[in-house]
């Protein structure tokens, strides 16, 4: 094992060894590439939490291994831009300040493309009885997650069930036809009204 204050350890399992790096609680403002390059053919967790970071994360598509990116308690927000990578498939991003999930969702569904695993409690636009969120906006929260991200098999510290998939799939299918029937209707009267006005 590697001095402790590295913060590198190789965690046993059954069939081989993963590399998992520690960073967090360290009151990072960047990301300290120096530590974290080196080991691009060999990392597969990496623990940035409880920092107060403020860099661009685009460098870490060099990790072709990581499988897990962990950012709890960062003070990050729904604009965070991530690098594209194929290899991740859990982020753990919980206690941070992201309060728009459309955007949110967005980049994490364009970025990672083979996620299973997203947990984001404790932000604003996760709503939960912990927040003081209602079941009601518990359950939206879930089916819009699960909707734009279909390959998730566990939202938060819950697995993502085949019934809400299906629920999710119908709902937002009849949101985005509600919407486009009523985008619709309106360039029908948009065109409508200019025919009237021509006359």
């Amino acid at each position: 094992m590697d001095h402790p204050t590295s913060g590198q350890h190789t965690q046993p399992s059954h069939t081989s060894s993963f590399q998992w790096l520690s960073l967090a609680h360290q009151s990072l403002t960047e990301i300290p590439y120096e530590t974290i390059l080196p080991q691009t053919d060999s990392l597969e967790v990496l623990d940035l939490s409880y920092n107060l970071p403020y860099w661009n994360p685009a460098l870490l598509d060099q990790l072709e291994k990581l499988s897990t990116l962990i950012l709890d308690c960062n003070n990050y927000t729904s604009h965070i831009k991530f690098p594209y990578m194929t290899s991740v498939t859990t982020v753990c991003i919980n206690k941070n300040r992201i309060n728009n999930l459309p955007l949110f969702v967005e980049e994490i569904r364009r970025k990672f493309p083979n996620i299973k695993i997203l947990s984001m409690m404790d932000n604003e636009a996760a709503p939960s009885y912990f927040n003081g969120g209602s079941l009601t906006q518990y359950k939206d929260y879930r089916q819009y997650v699960i909707s734009q991200i279909p390959c998730l098999e566990i939202l938060d510290d819950t697995e993502v069930l085949e019934k809400e998939r299906v629920q999710a799939r119908k709902t937002y299918r009849l949101q985005q036809s509600r919407h486009s029937s009523r985008k619709r209707k309106e360039d029908s009267s948009k065109k409508h009204t200019h025919m009237q006005t021509k006359t």
